[in-house]
């Protein structure tokens, strides 16, 4: 396909340094994970799919998204990793500036897939749809349109150094708030993974996001279970140098330098992000929480007040004010601009 791309974009009017740039670029990333590539087919990823699943052929119909006009007529453009398909839309989002949105998309199908291994394969088809939407915009005669194109098709391909960052403090600080609106921001397009404690746990005990747990899943040994699946999950990112948030309280010294342990393997960049507020703060922003995976009600809150933390050598947020104000204070710290 990279090929293939590459001599019918040579004959359009498209900048001909950049085509080369971009097939380069792709036959270096196909390259490095054709093995991977050829795992997931055998592990059953490559499957009929939509096949052209932009937000042109999505709609809401009672606050459900329908996808129609998938493509029936060619299993060589139907039969597809899945990863492939996903990476048409959230391309498409980034294409209209919508990343948060692609943020929120990814890593949604990730929690309900657990699909990680895509990660690794995204950056590449995220390119290569870019790049066959520039050669429909070159032959329609919009110039502009297939510039950009080739533009996204470029951007998921280069070099993008992960990083990870971890959110630490009591339940209602804002740790999830703050986890959602910086992971659009790091790394490479749709953004950050995140990885949150409250959703692992429930992952584990195989129940919805917004079910209650009993307090046994609260045990010190499913707290060890569930920070050890919250590594785990950042370091495969981390692997295919993609960026992680990390969510979760992080109230013992031990389980901070063992996400600080995970960056330093990997490699890359940690910044560690502590949320302070008092407790009358935080009991009334549990209190009023609902259709949230986090089960911390104000009990909960009384009970973490008498934690001795230890030392924290995280950067430290006034979490007591506004969620903006906690945002500004982190994208100054991750130097975000």
């Amino acid at each position: 396909m990279i090929a293939d791309n590459a001599g019918e974009m040579a004959t359009m009017d498209l900048p001909t340094a950049q085509v080369a740039n971009v097939c380069v670029r792709a036959t270096g990333w196909l390259e490095r994970i054709d093995g991977h590539l050829e795992a997931r087919r055998r592990a059953g990823y490559v499957r009929v799919c939509h096949g052209d699943l932009h937000l042109r052929n999505l709609c809401l119909t009672k606050d459900r998204p329908i996808l129609f006009d998938a493509i029936e007529f060619d299993d060589r453009l139907a039969v597809i990793d899945v990863a492939y398909d996903l990476g048409f839309l959230l391309m498409d989002l980034e294409h209209r500036g919508l990343r948060s949105a692609a943020n929120i998309v990814f890593n949604r199908y990730l929690d309900r897939t657990g699909d990680l291994g895509l990660i690794a394969a995204l950056p590449l088809f995220m390119g290569l749809r870019a790049a066959v939407r520039a050669q429909v915009s070159a032959l329609a005669g919009d110039g502009p349109e297939a510039r950009r194109y080739l533009d996204l098709a470029r951007s998921p391909l280069e070099p993008e150094p992960a990083r990870l960052v971890a959110i630490g403090g009591l339940s209602g600080t804002g740790k999830s708030t703050l986890a959602r609106a910086l992971a659009p921001l790091l790394g490479r397009a749709p953004g950050a993974l995140m990885c949150r404690s409250d959703v692992i746990r429930k992952q584990r005990a195989g129940v919805s996001d917004t079910d209650r747990l009993p307090e046994s899943a609260y045990s010190r040994e499913s707290s060890r279970a569930v920070y050890a699946a919250l590594l785990a999950r950042a370091e495969q990112a981390l692997a295919a140098s993609h960026g992680a948030v990390v969510d979760a309280v992080f109230a013992r010294s031990e389980e901070r330098a063992q996400i600080e342990d995970v960056a330093r393997k990997a490699g890359v960049s940690f910044t560690g992000l502590w949320l302070d507020a008092d407790p009358v703060t935080l009991a009334v922003r549990v209190s009023g929480r609902f259709g949230d995976a986090s089960d911390a009600d104000a009990r909960v809150v009384a009970a973490q007040a008498t934690y001795d933390p230890g030392e924290i050598r995280w950067h430290r947020i006034d979490a007591a004010k506004s969620p903006d104000d906690a945002r500004a204070a982190a994208r100054a710290i991750l130097r975000l601009g």
